[in-house]
Order: structure tokens, then sequence, then C-alpha cells
């Protein structure tokens, strides 16, 4: 069976072909600069068309789609239903859920008989228990308007966790696991007994860890002081936590590999702030799951920053806690789910 992945971002368009039950990956391509201003690739039908895809080959189609809301638990096989609700929930990731839907209806336009499904970063972190995903505001903010944590980034923790198990030869519904995904954008993931119960990404992927240029977390009354106080509008204050925060906030550099290769102060200091909020973090799921049989580093900075592991590991409490570095392979793991979704001739969500 081949099943072709894609990930239609804003103004890019990855695609993966695999060849399964064997995992074998046969064909990779990028698109990017979609819509861009003197870009010859003007959407995603002219994305798709200059793959030059030989769809009569093509047996499925996955879809790396951000945010599944409270709807979708699980990979999901694409119908009008599920297409209207990945449309309705894109208020909740504007920035990603509008183009992984533009990328489902090309595919339906171009091969309409071909199967399609779709898989949600926020799926892997349904299982988290309730008093983990609500936050304590007013029950209706909850209730009429969704707001709750979501958790971001389910495909990347739930593959490294598998690999993990399997490296540990502990049975996956047996291992308990903290599992950190290092890159531009980072998160981190408690998993009890191969579920996730608590991860630091929350409504969106802006909560949590120190990222590229993402705050992480921050008291919210700074944001009310920056609207009246200081008279920032609602569009600014978005664009200064999401693109200018982080660590190009605090050394106006988000390379990780040029900000350790300085003795900058602000540099220094940048990676300071980084890695202690990750090492809480830790502490913090270390005291959720009492037993912690391995943590995994994954990412960009997860799989390669050396200096980063080794600083966020530097504490005698954590001396026993078995460490893994395993590179992830997002685009497989959502091929896998295809694959299984496809075979069985179901749908589930």
């Amino acid at each position: 069976m081949k099943i072709a992945v894609l990930n239609s971002g804003s103004s890019s368009l990855k695609y993966k072909l695999f060849l399964m039950p064997e995992g074998k990956e046969i064909e990779s391509k990028l698109v990017e600069h979609i819509g861009e201003e003197g870009s010859l690739i003007v959407n995603h039908h002219d994305a798709l068309d200059s793959l030059n895809l030989k769809y009569e080959d093509i047996d499925a189609f996955g879809h790396r789609v951000v945010h599944g809301g409270e709807v979708f638990s699980d990979a999901t096989l694409v119908d009008e239903r599920v297409v209207e609700v990945i449309r309705e929930l894109i208020p909740l990731a504007p920035l990603h859920n509008g183009s992984n839907l533009e990328g489902i209806l090309v595919v339906q336009d171009k091969t309409p008989s071909t199967p399609q499904v779709a898989v949600f970063d926020t799926a892997f972190h349904t299982t988290m228990p309730e008093e983990a995903y609500r936050y304590a505001l007013p029950k209706e903010m909850y209730t009429k308007h969704q707001i709750r944590r979501y958790g971001f980034h389910g495909t990347s923790h739930s593959f490294v966790s598998k690999r993990a198990a399997k490296i540990l030869n502990i049975p996956y519904d047996k291992v308990n696991l903290i599992t950190l995904h290092l890159g531009n954008g980072a998160s981190i993931c408690a998993i009890e007994n191969g579920k996730s119960i608590d991860t630091s990404m929350g409504f969106t992927p802006l909560e949590g860890l120190v990222m590229g240029s993402r705050s992480g977390d921050v008291d919210p009354a700074i944001l009310l002081f920056m609207q009246r106080e200081l008279g920032m509008s609602v569009s600014e204050v978005d664009t200064l936590l999401n693109k200018e925060s982080g660590l190009i906030g605090l050394c106006a550099e988000n390379d990780v590999r040029a900000i350790l290769s300085s003795d900058s102060e602000d540099k220094v200091l940048a990676i300071k702030v980084m890695v202690r909020r990750i090492r809480k973090y830790i502490g913090a799921y270390m005291a959720l799951l009492g037993h912690v049989d391995g943590i995994v580093f994954t990412g960009g900075i997860g799989e390669n920053a050396v200096a980063i592991r080794e600083m966020v590991m530097d504490s005698q409490l954590f001396a026993s806690l078995e460490v893994l570095v395993i590179q992830t392979d997002e685009e497989l793991e959502i091929a896998n789910k295809v694959m299984k979704l496809v075979a069985k001739g179901d749908s589930h969500g």
C-alpha cells in the first residue's frame, strides 16, 4: 500500500510517500513560499500540481491537522462532516487548521475517490483527565466556548513514546515516560501507562516551554498591562507573544546553535531561562507520575543539542532517569494510522 502524507502550512506543503506496512519512505518533497509575493505558486492547487503526483499509484492520503478540539480523539476518515468540523475549529487554530483543510480540499478535487484520513495533533492528549485540561475559569468558558487545555505535538509524542517503550522492553500500556519535543516549537508530555495525562501546551501552542519566538508561560495580567498601560492592541500583543518573544525576545536569536556558541550575557541568560522552564516541568511531571521509566528527547533541539540535554539533566533528582534520544517521524506515524484505518474500512473520532 502506498500512502501519501501531506502537511499543509499557510505558505508551505510538505509531502512524503510511504510504502506500507514496511514504512519505507519512497519520496519526499517540500513546496515553500505559497501565495507569497513574487512566487509562481499562487495556492495549494498549484503546490500540489508542482509535485507531479501519480494519483493512480496512491492508495490513500494522510493529512496533519493541528486542532481536533474535543470532537476527534483519533485519526478519522475524511467525509463532509469531518470537513465541516475542521472548518468550525479554525478559530481555535487560525494559523493552522485553515491551511490543513485546504490540503484536504485540494486532494478531494484532484482525486475524489481516494480515501483521505485526518490525523490530529490534539488527539493523543484527549486521554488527559478533566483536572488536567480544565482551566480555573468560570464553567461557561469551557461549556460554551471550549476554552480548555488541548495540547499539541501529539503525533510526535505518540511516535517517540511507542519507540521508547520498545527500546526499554516495557509493554506500551505499562510504560511511564516524560517526552520532550524541543524545536522552534516545544512541548513536554507526561505519559502514564502509554497515555498522555498532562502536557505543557494548552488552549493554543503558545503555553508552556520557552520556544524560538513564543513566550510560553507568562502571567496573564501582563497581557492586560500591555493593553491598558502600554496602549497595545490585541493584534500587537498576539504578535509580540507568538513572534517576538521566547529566545528571540530574550536575545534576538532563535537558532540554539548560534546562541550556544556565544558568550554574550543575553544569550547565556536565554539558555538559562529555557532550560530552567524545562526542568520545572520535568520535576512537576515526575511528581504526577510517581515512577518514571525514561525521559525522551526529540525534535531538532532535543535530538541534536547535546549541551541542552546535559544542562536539563544536571540534577540529582533526575540522576535515576533513563535518558533516550529518539528521532521523531511524524509523517511515518501518520502513515501508520492511515494504513490501519483504511485497512479496517472504518472511521472513528
